[in-house]
């Protein structure tokens, strides 16, 4: 069983990381470039090359961005069925959406309101700092949802909204006054479809993972 949850993970998160890589591509991956102009006219960006590899624009960057998003999506699938099996919850094709939807708004819409998805160029607080805010938030907003949804007695369905709510009141690590030369307008673009994306990219591995796990002859409850 183990076996066959694990192949339908890996399917369905090439799917829908290779929908992710192309809608970033396409909309996301311009606006990046848009946004390293503007560092290297501040002479960031020559100090960050010279610090760190990166890959060379055109095809070898196109590449590692499909790498990076079919090794997300399988990441993320992962924790998908992981979340299936524990919850003993079934996930089909018909419901994978609302699977998906629960993903998106633990992984991508709580942390962002927060936290937006940043520009290079985009002045931002220390990074141990956000790092931990957003994995207590993800996990503080999963929690929450797991009350809502599997608890049966209405004040531990009440309680859930306690975690939810308490990373945005305790608030993300801003810096006092930011400073950048990237326009605003890029940077809400950016996060508007960054956003996008990871809607996309959820709702896809939703349905994918339920239609997986369908052919491969798995369920939650077998």
């Amino acid at each position: 069983m183990i076996m066959r949850v694990l192949l339908a993970a890996i399917i369905a998160g090439m799917l829908a990381g290779a929908v992710a890589g192309a809608f970033q591509i396409w909309r996301v991956t311009p606006l990046i470039l848009a946004a390293e102009v503007y560092e290297n006219q501040t002479g960031a960006g020559a100090i960050q090359q010279a610090e760190a590899w990166a890959p060379e624009e055109g095809i070898e960057r196109t590449a590692y961005t499909l790498l990076a998003s079919l090794l997300m999506g399988v990441g993320f699938a992962l924790v998908l069925a992981a979340a299936v099996l524990f919850t003993g919850r079934a996930i089909t094709v018909q419901n994978g959406v609302l699977w998906g939807i629960m993903g998106f708004i633990v992984f991508s819409l709580a942390p962002t309101t927060g936290l937006a998805p940043e520009l290079p160029g985009m002045p931002a607080a220390d990074l141990l700092a956000r790092q931990t805010w957003w994995w207590g938030t993800v996990i503080a907003t999963g929690s929450g949802i797991a009350l809502i949804v599997l608890q049966e007695q209405l004040a531990l369905k009440a309680l859930g909204v306690i975690p939810i709510v308490a990373p945005h009141v305790i608030g993300a690590p801003h810096l006092q006054d930011p400073e950048s030369a990237v326009p605003a307008v890029l940077a809400a673009n950016f996060a508007a479809n960054t956003l996008t994306m990871m809607a996309l990219f959820w709702i896809v591995l939703g349905v994918s993972l339920g239609w997986a796990l369908n052919r491969t002859g798995t369920s939650a409850e077998s």
